[in-house]
């Protein structure tokens, strides 16, 4: 199954997928934003992704490749999914730097969130986001999310602390 925005088409991805994202997890200007996991070889890469259950509603992993080239820049995933409470979390991000700034983000996000909000029922869908990852806010911002709280000096990185907000998306506030 595909899903398709105006810039990115999002897939499913598997063990063929394991080198880009076993690059972009060791890549440190790609990381910078993210919570980290310690540092796995290749082979435990292309295993989890072979051994990970299929997506299913409480956890949706999607591949995010250009429409253009096809070509795999990227990750979204809506987890933590409850059809009683109808609300997820969102965690996404562009592993490809030669493609960040350029609009593919952002359409990755409306597409995950319209998907999310028509397919999966959703009511909600919630991220959180370090306060200093300006560009990130801007994405999420565009397609109507709104911040609804701030996490005091939780994020750590280069020895400094850094707080992270929490945003939401009501269903019917998708732009």
């Amino acid at each position: 199954m595909h899903v398709f925005g105006e810039l990115v088409k999002l897939r499913a991805m598997g063990p063929s997928d394991a080198e880009a994202l076993w690059r972009w997890n060791h890549d440190p200007v790609v990381m910078r934003w993210m919570h980290e996991n310690y540092a796995q070889p290749l082979e435990r890469t292309r295993a989890w992704l072979e051994e990970r259950p299929r997506n299913e509603y409480g956890n949706v992993l999607f591949g995010i490749e250009t429409l253009a080239g096809q070509t795999l820049i990227g990750l979204i995933v809506l987890r933590d999914a409850e059809p009683e409470l109808g609300c997820a979390k969102m965690d996404i991000y562009i592993g490809e730097k030669d493609h960040w700034g350029k609009g593919y983000g952002t359409d990755a996000v409306r597409t995950v969130c319209r998907y999310g909000f028509d397919k999966m029922r959703l009511h909600k869908i919630s991220l959180t986001v370090v306060a200093a990852n300006e560009r990130a806010q801007r994405a999420y911002e565009k397609v109507g999310f709104v911040v609804e709280g701030r996490l005091r000096s939780c994020f750590r990185r280069d020895g400094e602390w850094f707080d992270e907000l929490t945003m939401g998306l009501l269903e019917g506030e998708l732009r």
